[in-house]
Formats: C-alpha cells, structure tokens, sequence
C-alpha cells in the first residue's frame, strides 16, 4: 500500500469529474501514455499499486495491463502546481504501454525542426 499524501479531494477534477495522468517510465523518463483517473480509479491505485484509470470509450474501471499482461506499477504520482493534472511514474512491464502495440502511444509526429 502507498504512503498518500494528497487526497483526491485536494484535486481539481475536470467537468467529467476525471483528472488526466501523464504516466511516465521511472527508468529512462519516456512518455508513455495519457489516461484518466476519476476518484476510484485514484483510490484504486493507490491501494493496489497497479496503475488504474477510466476508460472513457468503455465507461468502466480499468487496470492497465490486466488483459495483455503489460501491466505498469506505480512509483511515485505527483500532482501539477494546479492540482488538475497528474505525472505518474511506473515501472512497465513489458516493453509496450499502447494498445497498438508500440512502446509509447506518442509516435505520430506532428512537427519536427529541420
């Protein structure tokens, strides 16, 4: 269980009730994914220690991982100088955080200096 500093009282939820997560490799600093996190989702990590949002296309609880095995464990969440935003550190399992099978779902480049 993990040591909870801040409640999820103390965040500034969005108009969906939902506060976005910016999960990140503790390892080597990646970006991996965005997600959402509602009160349960939050409270559901924290108690298991396995990174757990709200799928908002499913509209249920979810823990990333459970059904591909590439499951991200939880090493430090901290909230944003707002309280509306949330890094989290994890420690993936597996080397793939998106459903399409890359490391990370930012792989679509937008701009690029030349």
């Amino acid at each position: 269980m993990m040591k909870k500093i801040i409640s999820f009282e103390d965040l500034k939820p969005n108009s969906d009730g939902m506060v976005p997560v910016i999960v990140q490799d503790v390892h080597d600093h990646a970006i991996l994914m965005l997600a959402y996190m509602n009160k349960e989702a939050f409270d559901t990590t924290l108690k298991t220690g396995k990174m757990t949002y709200w799928s908002r296309s499913r509209d249920e609880l979810w823990t990333k991982g459970l059904t591909s095995g590439h499951l991200q464990y939880v090493k430090s969440l901290t909230a944003d100088c707002d309280y509306d935003t949330l890094l989290a550190e994890v420690e993936q399992v597996g080397n793939i955080a998106c459903h399409t099978g890359n490391r990370s779902c930012f792989f679509h480049p937008v701009y690029e200096e030349e």
